[in-house]
C-alpha cells in the first residue's frame, strides 16, 4: 500500500512538471517523424495519408534524382569548408580573448553578437554587403575579385554562403573553446613553463589535448548546423544562381512543398536525417576516444 502511494505521488509530480514537455515532444517531434517514415513507403500526399504501400519506390526515386545528388555533394562541400574555417577562427578568437587582452570581455561580446542575429535577417544584411558595399569597393579601388556581386556568380556564390556561416557561428564556437581553455588546470601550464616549454609547445602538448571535449562539441554543432542550413540559404541566395547554392535542406523543402512531390520529398528528408545522424555519431565516437582525463 505504501509503495502504491509512493508511486502515485511520484507519477503526479511527473505529470505536473514533466507531462506537458513530454506531450509536446511526442506530438511535435516523435509522432511527425514516425508519420513521415510511414509516408515514404506509401503513396501519400501532403493533404492525404494513403494506405497504398509502394515499398522503397520513393527512396529509389530520390536517388535517381540528379538534382538531389548534386545538392548532397554541394552540401558536403559547404559543410567541409564551414567546419574547418569556423573552428579554426573560433579557436584563434578563444586564444585571443583569453590571453589577457585589454577589454577582452568587450571583444567576447562583439565576436558572439552575430550568433544572436536570425538567419533570415543575417542573409539580407550580407546580401546588401555582397551586392552593394563590396561591389562599390571593388569598382572604386579596381579590385577585380570584388568588382561584381559574388551572389550572381556561380563560382563564388557558395563561398559567399560559407563566409556568412563562418561569421555567424564562429562567436558561438568561440565560447565553447573559451570554456575548454579556462578549464585547463593552471598547474599543468605552470609546470610546463618551469620545464622550459614555450607558448607554442604548451599549446600543442597541453592545451589542445586537454580541449578535445570542446572540439567534440564544437565540431558536432558545426556539422549539424551546416548540414541543416536553410534560413540563411533562403534569404541570401535562394539556391541560386542556377541552383549553385541549393543545399539539401532547401532542395527537400522545394521538392516536397513547391513541386508537390511529397512522397519522394519525405524520403529525401529521411535520407538527410540518416546522413547527419551517421556522420555526427561517428564523429563523436572518434573524438571521445581522444579525450584526456584530468
Amino acid at each position: 500500500m505504501y509503495s502504491e502511494k509512493g508511486f502515485l505521488n511520484k507519477f503526479k509530480v511527473f505529470a505536473l512538471f514533466g507531462g506537458i514537455p513530454v506531450f509536446v515532444f511526442l506530438s511535435v517531434v516523435i509522432v511527425p517523424f514516425l508519420l513521415g517514415i510511414y509516408m515514404t513507403i506509401t503513396n501519400s500526399t501532403g493533404t492525404d495519408i494513403s494506405t497504398e504501400f509502394v515499398g522503397l519506390q520513393n527512396y529509389i526515386g530520390a536517388f535517381k534524382d540528379q538534382r538531389f545528388l548534386d545538392s548532397i555533394l554541394l552540401t558536403f562541400q559547404y559543410t567541409f569548408w564551414s567546419l574547418i574555417i569556423t573552428n579554426v577562427v573560433a579557436f584563434l578568437l578563444a586564444l585571443l580573448v583569453t590571453s589577457g587582452l585589454k577589454a577582452q570581455n568587450f571583444f567576447r561580446m562583439g565576436f558572439f553578437t552575430p550568433n544572436l542575429i536570425g538567419g533570415v535577417i543575417l542573409g539580407f544584411i550580407w546580401q546588401f554587403v555582397f551586392t552593394r558595399i563590396l561591389v562599390h569597393i571593388g569598382t572604386s579601388m579596381h579590385i577585380g575579385i570584388f568588382s561584381h556581386s559574388w551572389l550572381a556568380d556561380p563560382s563564388h556564390s557558395l563561398w559567399a554562403l560559407i563566409i556568412v556561416s563562418v561569421w555567424q557561428n564562429s562567436g558561438y564556437m568561440m565560447l565553447l573553446y573559451i570554456a575548454g581553455l579556462t578549464g585547463i588546470p593552471k598547474s599543468l601550464t605552470e609546470a610546463a613553463s618551469l620545464d622550459g616549454a614555450n607558448y607554442w609547445r604548451t599549446l600543442k602538448s597541453i592545451k589542445i589535448p586537454m580541449m578535445v571535449a570542446s572540439f567534440t562539441v564544437s565540431i558536432f554543432l558545426t556539422l549539424q548546423r551546416s548540414f541543416m542550413v536553410y534560413d540563411t540559404n533562403l534569404s541570401l541566395t535562394k539556391g541560386g544562381p542556377y541552383r549553385s547554392t541549393e543545399m539539401i535542406s532547401m532542395h527537400v523543402y522545394n521538392d516536397a512543398f513547391l513541386y508537390q512531390n511529397y512522397g519522394i520529398g519525405q524520403a529525401k528528408a529521411i535520407i538527410l536525417f540518416l546522413i547527419v545522424a551517421v556522420i555526427a555519431i561517428t564523429q563523436v565516437l572518434l573524438m571521445k576516444r581522444k579525450e584526456v582525463e584530468v
